[in-house]
């Protein structure tokens, strides 16, 4: 059983298309394992973590709830046809008296607990929403028509986002209540309520398995782990 005060929402529905032919992305195999079994497997293993609700494609929910039966207890629900629509029918089956709330890609298979870990306490510290980044280590150019560099963007100033971010419950009810176009983040729905956002240190291993590129890196660092 897992105990704690944080539910984690693994929206697992995409096609992954990026990814090449295949099955859905959370169902590709890393290392012989799916990358939803990695993912739930290290979100079932923060100590915080007291639900974790994956959202799957709808055809395919019995067969993601008898795969996960033997990681830790899972609910799952179908999603949707976009990654919001399923962080929102995963947010629907948390119970009423968990009032922290993460929101996790199954892409980032290899995300270490104790990045979840952090997230959770910054939330539980009393930011309403939390997310975890890194450092933009390459020079960023900001490129007009005909291929034509404007400027050179200050990327000391830029972000690279990686998930569990974190809300507050109710922060995260309202802002897919509010939502009126579709953005790549919960956090960016959070932004747009006026929300403070605040960030927390990323990790290396919380890589977003995307290409087929991904996988090779992903399995070097599984090894590296």
């Amino acid at each position: 059983m897992l105990s704690g005060d944080v539910a984690v929402l693994v929206p697992a529905a995409g096609a992954g298309v990026r990814l090449g032919p295949g099955g859905p992305k959370a169902l590709r195999l890393l290392a012989g394992e799916p990358l939803l079994v990695h993912a739930v497997r290290r979100v079932a293993a923060a100590p915080s973590v007291r639900v974790i609700v994956v959202a799957a494609p709808a055809a395919d929910v019995p067969a993601v709830r008898e795969l996960l039966e033997p990681i830790a207890p899972v609910t799952v629900v179908a999603g949707g046809a976009q990654r919001q629509e399923s962080v929102a029918l995963a947010l629907a089956a948390v119970p009423p008296d968990v009032e922290i709330v993460l929101v996790h890609d199954a892409a980032r298979a290899l995300t270490p607990p104790a990045l979840i870990e952090s997230v959770a306490a910054a939330v539980r510290g009393g930011h309403p929403a939390v997310i975890p980044t890194l450092p933009v280590v390459d020079t960023i150019k900001e490129v007009g028509p005909g291929e034509l560099v404007l400027g050179t963007v200050d990327r000391s100033v830029l972000r690279v986002v990686q998930t569990p971010q974190g809300f507050r419950r109710d922060v995260l009810v309202a802002a897919h209540a509010a939502a009126a176009d579709a953005l790549t983040d919960d956090a960016g729905l959070a932004e747009k309520m006026g929300v403070p956002v605040v960030c927390v240190p990323g990790s290396e291993f919380a890589l977003k398995i995307t290409r087929p590129l991904d996988l090779i890196l992903a399995e070097a660092l599984l090894h590296a782990d």
